[in-house]
């Protein structure tokens, strides 16, 4: 067991948490959701799954965490900082980047926020079918106190029968903040659901 495997699980145990982690996991680039995000927590979370699963990840960070003299922390980390006063195109440059760095696997919160919202951002979708990467679908979920990366899915081009997929997974996962989680859809699914 790799080190920070080692940290991961000890943190886990520590919390009362265990991890379910499928055993199917790409090795060649994915994109990693982590959901519901509800707290400036799920961040670690996020970091500890992917350690357990020995996995290197990338993440998207505000600019302000990388400029600053600790800012050798995030990028460390896997941090990618983002400026939040100039997001176009911030998709499109990401599947790029990840298209020519095999076995890149980012993480994104398709919440952009901790806050209920009435949809997740879509970004984390176009990147995946933009860079052909499959998304797994991690979590945290404070009912069952599991932790984890559940099922692979590879964007079909269908973006409601994807999306159905990845609500039917989410259904029921309380975050670390319950109450917070927000309605899993995506602005470009053709219809609203009930």
């Amino acid at each position: 067991m790799s080190f920070k495997a080692a940290v991961a699980t000890s943190v886990a145990r520590l919390l009362g948490y265990r991890f379910q982690i499928e055993d199917d996991l790409p090795n060649d680039g994915a994109i990693f959701i982590g959901a519901p995000h509800t707290s400036n927590l799920d961040f670690g979370v996020m970091l500890l799954i992917a350690w357990k699963a020995g996995v290197p990840v990338r993440w998207l960070g505000k600019s302000q965490a990388f400029d600053n003299p600790l800012g050798f922390i995030p990028r460390w980390l896997g941090g990618i900082p983002v400026h939040r006063h100039a997001p176009q195109g911030m998709a499109q440059a990401l599947a790029e980047e990840l298209r020519e760095t095999p076995g890149a696997v980012l993480i994104l919160a398709p919440e952009g926020t901790r806050k209920k919202t009435d949809r997740w951002k879509s970004g984390f979708y176009r990147i995946a079918r933009d860079s052909d990467l499959p998304i797994v679908m991690g979590f945290i979920d404070t009912k069952t106190k599991t932790m984890g990366l559940g099922p692979v899915l590879y964007p079909s081009g269908n973006v409601t029968e994807d999306m159905d997929r990845i609500r039917a997974f989410y259904e029921g996962k309380v975050g670390i903040n319950p109450g917070l989680e927000s309605r899993v859809w995506i602005s470009l699914e053709e219809d609203l659901p009930e």
